[in-house]
């Protein structure tokens, strides 16, 4: 491989700003980027020659057809594939593509979620082009990421709220930014940088367990012999099979554009992580989901499957996707880096108190933006941060903070130098901070690390809320700051006022321990257990105003998020119920009844050659067996009924609570007797690939 290898790949499949220049007039690449920058309507003109030069450039990467990608409430994104073909009078054709069609497209919207919006006869819904997010190829398919709305104007995709946010706080950060003399920035924008965790098992194996194919996680299955107990896996040699996937699956997201930069194996078995580098929110957003759909991708052309369920296995850690955010501007400020001296960086300090102020006000929302029935196995559950919201800081930060709130010097900790015992390496300064894997949100020196969110997000959601609460943050500043008569009077008063009023947020200990959870309540932090516990806070009056005044959400769209957010979770607890149901009905009580019928076949023929006192193994295996069997069955029929009675609830709300309180502690029940059952029957009976197979067999 030359050097130049990698680096003529990368993005080689992205209609990008290195592309464009290239193919578009320079008057037209000029006015292209004006509206991108400053959010104007492109003129039709304008979008029909870049339409031309996309189409050009498109047909000669390979591509027939064109779509345009957007990001409905499904969670995944949807795409309509129309070709380049259009007609001649002589019979033949051309290959066309109009600034019409790429600006705007009209897919059927009656089917995806929508909360109430419209009745389902009304299938009218629009996407419109979003250039600050780069076409790519994809499939032999030409892909414009765009914006999903309804007839009437509402947002139907998590995009277009997305965007709404990144206006609002830069709008906010630039508003403070000017009283600090920063009349050079001319935007602020949010970074992230998604880590995505998933699992990868044999495809062979995945096939011959219904649960994994219709609910993405294992209903079913006693632990292995083995776990993570060890911590072997964690930064492990990569096995073959999964070394050559990884491979492969860094080059199609290079072609895309996506900058992925580490690969390791993760804590759990059979469990990996991917992490790119920072992007801007909005790109960050787009190519995470590239990133999920490419792995399931790769994964099967590999003979594996890609699971990104947040627990798949029971026993062992789940998966989570951890979102880096910062803040940075035009000229390359990262607003949330601290100076050499950050007791002295009052910059820094105001961003940073924003941040403090916006967690502790809205730990709600923040709450309900990871909040979904699959993230629910996995908060709390020692693998991931609890389901309260806090912040980590560190000592020395929170040292700094505490002294500036009592009006006393701070004295810095210097750093010291780490001794490593081997004369031949360097000493290095020790930091006087250390990470806390355990905290929801924790500050890494530059940026913030949300850690709750699960492996299936979309980002979108979280970064929604982050940028709108930390905007309404700026907001409340700038209205204080932007009418003292001594600035830097106020801006104490001001940083020293929110420091006492939202402390409680900040916790530099062990969150996943049981003082913490008793510590928080004295603390009067929400404990949100669940998803059903979260989302009735999304439609409270004070979120409900913040979103409104940022321009995020209308009252309209937010209830209906509620509504989709409920029936969602409810759906996957009755998928999950019901293939539940259906495995244990003609698999494992079918093959519990072949094992016992062996046994007893045993004891008969035992006793017939006059062994009768040689039964004890057989007998005791039997009646065990045959309880567990009874215990199985009578709780699989009271599951059943369960079900039925769901129609008794009228309510989204009342639904959802009828699955959290009534089927998911059923399911656990009969869950218990059919793993118990599993480490009695002889394997070859048992119809469906073990933990060990599934975690191991690679």
């Amino acid at each position: 491989m030359n050097k130049d290898y990698v680096p003529n790949l990368f993005g080689s499949m992205v209609f990008n700003e290195k592309i464009m220049k290239e193919r578009l007039p320079k008057q037209t690449y000029k006015e292209l980027k004006s509206c991108i920058d400053k959010g104007k309507a492109l003129n039709i003109n304008v979008a029909n020659i870049v339409a031309c030069a996309m189409k050009d450039w498109a047909l000669e990467k390979g591509a027939t057809h064109f779509t345009h990608w957007f990001q409905p409430m499904t969670g995944i994104t949807a795409e309509k594939h129309d070709s380049f073909i259009s007609p001649t009078e002589d019979g033949q054709i051309i290959m066309e593509f109009s600034g019409k069609e790429l600006i705007k497209g009209e897919p059927d919207a009656s089917s995806f979620p929508n909360g109430g919006l419209r009745v389902t006869f009304e299938a009218r819904g629009y996407t419109a082009w979003d250039p600050t997010s780069y076409a790519f190829i994809k499939d032999n398919t030409l892909c414009i990421p765009t914006v999903f709305y309804s007839y009437s104007g509402e947002a139907l995709d998590k995009k277009t709220p997305l965007l709404r946010s990144m206006e609002a706080i830069n709008k906010q950060a630039l508003r403070v930014l000017n009283l600090f003399g920063n009349e050079d920035v001319k935007s602020v924008i949010t970074t992230v940088g998604p880590e995505q965790e998933y699992f990868i098992i044999d495809k062979d194996l995945y096939l011959k367990r219904l649960d994994l194919i219709l609910t993405g996680r294992t209903l079913l299955g006693a632990k292995a012999p083995k776990g993570q107990e060890l911590e072997d896996h964690y930064f492990g040699i990569i096995k073959p099979r999964i070394a050559a996937f990884m491979e492969e699956l860094d080059k199609e997201l290079w072609k895309l554009g996506v900058l992925v930069k580490t690969k390791h194996n993760e804590v759990a078995p059979a469990q990996h992580e991917l992490a790119p580098i920072f992007t801007t929110t909005n790109l960050a957003t787009d190519h995470n989901q590239l990133t999920m759909e490419t792995m399931k991708k790769v994964a099967d052309k590999h003979g594996l499957v890609c699971l990104l369920h947040e627990k798949p296995f029971e026993g062992i850690n789940g998966s989570g996707k951890h979102n880096n955010w910062s803040l940075s501007t035009d000229n390359g400020q990262n607003l949330l880096e601290p100076g050499k001296t950050p007791a002295k960086n009052a910059q820094f300090l105001t961003f940073l108190c924003a941040v403090i102020k916006a967690v502790d006000e809205y730990q709600d929302l923040l709450r309900i933006s990871v909040a979904n029935a699959g993230n629910d196995h996995r908060l709390g559950a020692n693998e991931a941060p609890p389901a309260i919201v806090s912040m980590f800081l560190g000592d020395e930060l929170s040292g700094i903070l505490d002294a500036i709130e009592n009006n006393e010097k701070y004295s810095a900790k210097d750093k010291v130098e780490m001794e490593l015992g081997v004369d031949v390496l360097p000493r290095f300064p020790k930091d006087t901070t250390d990470r806390n894997r355990t905290s929801p949100f924790a500050f890494t020196g530059n940026k913030f690390e949300f850690r709750m969110l699960g492996s299936t997000f979309s980002v979108s959601g979280p970064n929604v809320i982050l940028n709108t609460i930390v905007a309404e943050a700026l907001s409340s500043f700038a209205d204080e700051l932007e009418g003292a008569t001594d600035f830097k009077k106020a801006l104490n008063s001001l940083i020293k006022k929110t420091l006492k009023d939202h402390k409680r947020i900040i916790f530099n200990g062990n969150n996943y321990s049981d003082e913490w959870i008793q510590e928080a309540e004295k603390r009067g932090l929400l404990n949100l257990r669940t998803t059903v516990d979260a989302l009735p806070y999304f439609i409270k009056d004070k979120n409900i105003a913040l979103f409104e005044k940022h321009n995020i959400f209308t009252e309209t769209e937010i209830r209906s998020r509620y509504e989709i957010l409920l029936e969602n979770y409810s759906k996957i607890i009755n998928i999950e119920a019901l293939t539940m149901v259906d495995m244990i009905r003609k698999e494992i009580l079918p093959a519990v009844t072949n094992y016992m019928k062996n046994l007893s076949d045993t004891i008969i023929a035992k006793k017939s050659i006059g062994l009768s006192n040689c039964c004890d193994m057989e007998r005791g295996t039997l009646t065990n067996i045959s309880n567990l069997a009874n215990n199985l069955y009578t709780e699989i029929e009271k599951l059943d009924s369960l079900l039925r009675r769901v129609d008794d609830y009228s309510d989204p709300l009342s639904v959802a609570d009828f699955y959290k309180s009534l089927i998911i502690p059923a399911m656990e029940k009969a869950r218990s007797y059919a793993d118990s059952l599993e480490l009695l029957v002889g394997k070859e009976y048992w119809p469906i690939p073990t933990y060990a197979d599934l975690l191991y067999k690679i």
